[in-house]
């Protein structure tokens, strides 16, 4: 009996795989779980708010554009296998472009199956136009969106798992979303397959802690525990990504490949389930407001690690919202310097291309910004190796144009003959930036809808 004809049955537990942690993540972890693993889901997590800010500034240049980079080598990977063998793939790697997302995923399932395939885009987190009608506070300025000078070009809320159960429903096996709350991309499944109401606000807590301790997939199996000294991890070069077995109960056992790199103890559960939480009694996302203070863990076997305590309030009533502002371009040059002496040298060029931009060239000295990497650019200046053998200068500055960011590469690179002695590797660069701020927006003003497109050989 395969995955997808057994949804909707609370007989057996429910097996969900992380296939990643964000946009740039490994792909052949995520091919040997679809190939492995015996999965009912595959998630793929790609989303962060400078990605999604990414995403919209691709699409901003060109409109069939805006969905995960990686999203056509991912589904290449991974499609042969899970058409296969039923199991639902679920991401958010549309990223500003779900239904461009979703043709493009068509094409390949097109190649890679004999049967018809159902992929669903889930749209409805865009919602600039609702934004700017609502006039929101933005968090980080505590002014209203309107009293704003930067244009504002995206807005993507954080829609939940009730967005993509309509897709579950249509027995989707591809579901591609945009902004999609991370922990969601589990919740979602797993209130399908068991048939729980989204208002059972333990249950779905329960459900999110599950989602949480996935949604980044290597760091759950030793990726971000590691350390050679105090934390060692065997196997890294080839880190096994985690998957769940979940109960009706929500109750869940966390595990890995076996003979996969990396570990997955209590430890690596316990510091995942902290991981970019500020109250873990009061962990906000769209479908819950999750209390994850009296979890515990228990090793259960090898790789094995049981998770039970976590439970949940009612859901926030408002929805965050990623807010994207035209904020000009940045210019970035970097140059390296080594041997004796490294740092004065390295601050001497720092200063000759800092007087340049401000004197010949006009730029605000308070746009210019210095690292010192390898001096102790990390601590922001508050640990300066002066004795460091070798330092690489970073010199960014915020420009109007692209041709001022231009500038910064270029007065770096004339380093090389201008002196001080001794730089070497120079890189230059110029990108256009997206701000990124934060709001939020009553869930009502944000509708969502599934689009479904069967394809076939």
């Amino acid at each position: 009996m395969t995955p997808s004809s057994i949804r909707g049955s609370t007989a057996r537990s429910v097996r969900l795989g992380a296939g990643s942690g964000f946009s740039g993540d490994r792909i052949d972890p995520a091919e040997k779980l679809a190939r492995h693993a015996d999965l009912d889901y595959l998630i793929f997590e790609c989303l962060g708010e400078r990605t999604v800010a990414a995403g919209n500034a691709r699409r901003l240049e060109n409109p069939d554009e805006g969905y995960d980079p990686l999203l056509a080598a991912r589904m290449r990977a991974v499609l042969p296998h899970t058409l296969a063998s039923g199991t639902t793939v679920i991401t958010n790697a549309g990223a500003a472009n779900p239904l461009a997302a979703a043709e493009l995923v068509s094409g390949i399932a097109s190649r890679s199956a004999d049967r018809p395939v159902r992929i669903a885009a889930v749209t409805g987190d865009a919602v600039l136009e609702q934004v700017l009608r609502h006039d929101p506070v933005v968090w980080e300025t505590g002014k209203r969106l309107s009293e704003h000078e930067d244009v504002l070009v995206s807005a993507n809320a954080y829609i939940g798992a009730e967005a993509v159960l309509p897709a579950l429903e249509l027995d989707a096996d591809v579901v591609v979303t945009g902004r999609l709350a991370d922990p969601s991309l589990y919740v979602a499944p797993l209130a399908h397959h068991f048939g729980w109401d989204l208002a059972d606000h333990e249950t779905i807590g329960a459900a999110t802690a599950i989602g949480h301790l996935l949604e980044c997939a290597g760091q759950l199996t030793g990726g971000y525990y590691a350390d050679p000294v105090t934390k060692p991890v065997k196997g890294m070069a080839d880190l096994g990504f985690p998957f769940a077995d979940v109960l009706a109960d929500g109750s869940a056992t966390f595990g890995k490949l076996d003979g996969s790199g990396g570990i997955l103890t209590e430890r690596t559960c316990a510091e995942q389930l902290l991981y970019e939480v500020g109250d873990p009694t009061s962990y906000l996302t769209p479908d819950v407001t999750a209390d994850f203070g009296n979890v515990s863990f228990g090793s259960v076997g090898p790789d094995r690690v049981a998770i039970t305590g976590a439970t949940g309030r009612p859901r926030p009533r408002e929805l965050k919202v990623t807010l994207g502002f035209r904020g000009g371009w940045l210019g970035e040059g970097q140059i390296s310097y080594a041997g004796p002496r490294a740092y004065p040298r390295a601050r001497l060029a720092a200063d000759i291309v800092t007087e340049r931009l401000v004197d010949v060239h006009g730029v605000s000295e308070d746009a210019v910004s210095v690292e010192y990497i390898g001096a102790g650019a990390a601590f922001r200046g508050l640990d300066t190796d002066e004795d460091a053998r070798e330092v690489r200068v970073r010199v960014t500055a915020r420009a109007r144009t692209r041709e001022e960011a231009d500038l910064v590469g270029w007065e770096v690179e004339s380093l090389y003959t201008n002196g001080p002695a001794g730089g070497g590797g120079a890189r230059r660069s110029a990108t256009e930036v997206l701000a990124i701020r934060s709001c939020t927006l009553p869930r009502e003003l944000v509708p969502t809808r599934v689009h479904l497109t069967e394809v076939s050989k």
